[in-house]
């Protein structure tokens, strides 16, 4: 199970590569309740529609956290947000592979608890070596990540690097 939060799902979203990531991943994608809120709850943006359809269409699926305790724990440990907390807290609880984060607090969280994480970028890397996009229209996701996220100039430039030798 590959558990994601709030912060790479829209990010995945707007950089036009939610559907193409639920299609060549192998692993259940789930959300808890929280990331579901905040991504499509009252918002009707673009990245809200494609997120829900995804949800609709049983491309991932939404598992309430039962431990109540860590998340709080985790919130005031690592000041995460709520959807951040619940999305490590469903990862422990289920026992899942990886998490999707590109939250620095929750980036540091995972880190310091020996949790697998990935960010949107790590996906697009991934998809890419994958061969489940070309090399144009992963220049044109990494651009729109740099856009709408809040990546480091270097980090952006080392994607880029790989993406522009490995394509």
């Amino acid at each position: 199970m590959l558990v994601l939060d709030a912060s790479t799902l829209i990010l995945l979203a707007k950089a036009e590569l939610l559907g193409l990531f639920l299609k060549g991943v192998k692993l259940q994608v789930a959300i808890p309740a929280e990331v579901a809120r905040e991504c499509c709850g009252a918002k009707k943006t673009q990245d809200a529609l494609l997120i829900q359809k995804a949800v609709d269409e049983s491309g991932i699926t939404i598992i309430p956290v039962k431990n109540r305790k860590l998340i709080a724990k985790l919130q005031a440990d690592f000041s995460l947000g709520q959807g951040e907390a619940e999305a490590i807290a469903l990862n422990v609880g289920e026992r899942a592979r990886l998490v999707g984060i590109d939250d620095k607090n929750g980036i540091n969280a995972c880190k310091l608890l020996s949790i697998p994480f990935t960010t949107a970028v790590g996906i697009l890397l991934r998809s890419s070596e994958k061969g489940l996009l070309d090399r144009s229209s992963a220049l044109a996701a990494l651009d729109a990540l740099a856009r709408y996220g809040r990546y480091k100039n270097s980090i952006v430039e080392d994607v880029r690097l790989k993406l522009e030798t490995h394509a």
